[in-house]
């Protein structure tokens, strides 16, 4: 196949090095970034008159004909094509004649693949974020129907003070909505159309760039011709925040495997989102949990990887850059799959808050509202700490919990305790009492959940 840049070399490479160096088997998939911006900029050289305007209208339906094509399958990706920007580019010639040769004037495949990439991945973010909203939602509204529920929280995995599940659950929204944030301001950062830097000096054309962005929706242009086709933050960002959005679905799959385990037993997960033994036939493993855990490393490591690409690279676009796409395609795709699995998994489950109880009763977390209540009473808080765990260990020796030890068992630790204490350590008035911004109240959750609903327009 004769190679459009073909001219001081004979282009004669070796069989091996086109398919080292051929990207079509994974940039084929921007087909629709690639043929809508050369749409857009046939209109742009039309209207700057460097080409016609009729020229232009055959630059465009011909394109069009490639879009329809592809997207109905009558036009196949040509494997042995070196790129998407050259497919396209030979068959809209093969299909109008001399006059596509006429579309690359003014631009660089160097500018014309970051535009395709801050097009696909553009359109990938309002994907992903849409996704997000979906399990934001789910998340919020078992937390709803939670909001009463008494579990133990904890610290180091150990039992630590009551909250509800519902309060549990809210800390995971206000981490998506953060992921929400962080994927809006990486949206709008990327949002600047590069086409137009060329290769990396700009043009001697009288070129239009402000309105060849504004036909595909850009905020604007690119400062530097060198920098726009050399900058890979917008991939570097997205990928970090991809990151945090899949650490904090593997920290919620991770509480979702030790929940679902019989040693908690606080959820069930729905036969749908779990699988079975091939040897033991008593097991269900949350392997969709599992699976979410595993997959984060992936996103991990296409940030590290595009990370170690490009710091050592020099200014301007190197070859390099093109290892890029395949660790974004499959993060993105990562991350979407994640996020549909997720909402999926927490839409179904069934919570056991008969077993969240019995586990806080168990579990001595009132321990530090025994502590207030003593300080209260006139206490030093070192001191009533003290009492309290002392009365914690009378309790592990009778076995008692502080609900139900004796009040004669509790001023044999300190006389300052009278009948009132039971009201004290009751669990539901322990979590009522947490009426701080934020805290675990059931008050508290109603509020955090209106304001959540009001972020994602659910209100």
């Amino acid at each position: 196949m004769a190679k459009l840049w073909q001219g001081v070399t004979a282009a004669d490479t070796a069989s091996a090095a086109d398919a080292f160096n051929s990207s079509i088997g994974f940039d084929g998939r921007m087909y629709r970034e690639d043929i809508t911006g050369s749409m857009a900029h046939a209109q742009m050289l039309a209207k700057c008159g460097i080409i016609t305007h009729t020229e232009a209208g055959q630059l465009v339906d011909g394109l069009q004909g490639i879009l329809n094509d592809l997207g109905s399958g009558a036009l196949q990706l040509d494997p042995n094509a070196e790129d998407i920007h050259m497919f396209v580019e030979e068959v809209l010639t093969a299909r109008i004649g001399d006059v596509g040769k006429k579309l690359h004037t003014a631009r660089s495949r160097n500018d014309q693949v970051a535009l395709d990439m801050r097009m696909y991945l553009r359109s990938e973010i309002d994907e992903i974020a849409s996704l997000a909203k979906e399990l934001a939602a789910a998340v919020i509204a078992c937390a709803e129907e939670n909001k009463a529920a008494i579990l133990p929280g904890y610290t180091h995995l150990q039992r630590a003070q009551p909250v509800t599940f519902g309060h549990h659950l809210m800390a995971y929204v206000s981490m998506l909505l953060r992921d929400l944030d962080r994927l809006g301001d990486c949206r709008r950062r990327l949002n600047v159309s590069p086409i137009g830097a060329c290769a990396l000096a700009g043009t001697t054309y009288g070129t239009d760039r402000v309105f060849e962005a504004g036909l595909l929706g850009f905020d604007g242009v690119t400062a530097n011709s060198m920098d726009s086709v050399s900058d890979r933050d917008f991939c570097l960002e997205l990928l970090s925040d991809l990151s945090i959005l899949m650490m904090h679905l593997s920290r919620f799959a991770e509480e979702l495997v030790l929940w679902s385990s019989w040693e908690f037993r606080f959820v069930r997960l729905s036969d749908a989102y779990t699988t079975g033994s091939s040897i033991m036939p008593q097991k269900k493993n949350p392997d969709m949990a599992e699976l979410v855990r595993g997959k984060t490393g992936r996103v991990y490591g296409a940030l590290m990887a595009l990370l170690a690409t490009m710091k050592s690279l020099p200014l301007a676009y190197n070859k390099d850059m093109q290892e890029d796409k395949e660790w974004l395609f499959d993060a993105c795709d990562t991350a979407k799959a994640c996020l549909n699995i997720f909402t999926g998994m927490i839409s179904t489950m069934t919570v056991l808050p008969d077993n969240m109880l019995h586990a806080a009763q168990t579990g001595f977390i009132n321990a530090t509202d025994y502590a207030d209540y003593l300080v209260s009473k006139g206490l030093p808080f070192r001191a009533a700490y003290k009492v309290a765990g002392e009365t914690v260990a009378l309790c592990t020796e009778k076995g008692f919990v502080l609900e139900t030890l004796p009040l004669e068992d509790y001023r044999s630790v300190c006389e300052l305790t009278d009948e009132t204490v039971y009201d004290a350590v009751d669990l539901q008035k322990c979590v009522a009492r947490r009426v701080s911004e934020g805290g675990a109240s059931v008050a508290s959750v109603e509020k955090q959940i209106a304001l959540a609903k009001e972020a994602l327009g659910l209100a």
